[in-house]
């Protein structure tokens, strides 16, 4: 074995290794549970609160802007 270490010591060192990996990942688990309040149907532009604000604002002043040179054409 590596290292100069008997096969019995090196099989106890794997196998308490690979439990606490396992009982690592489940304490992980349970601090970090999933988000279970993700509707089933995407939510529609504009209903997150994630979206950048400052584009929102931009698209609806660029619609203002062209409807006012819209009228200002009709004219």
């Amino acid at each position: 074995m590596p290292a100069g270490v008997s096969w019995a010591r090196y099989s106890r060192m794997l196998g308490g290794s690979v439990l606490a990996m396992f009982a690592g990942a489940q304490a992980v688990h349970q601090y970090y549970l999933p988000d279970l309040s993700i509707p089933e149907t995407p939510p529609k532009p504009g209903e997150l609160k994630t979206e950048l604000q400052g584009y929102k604002i931009r698209q609806e002043a660029t619609a203002t802007l062209q409807q006012l040179k819209a009228k200002n054409n009709a004219d």
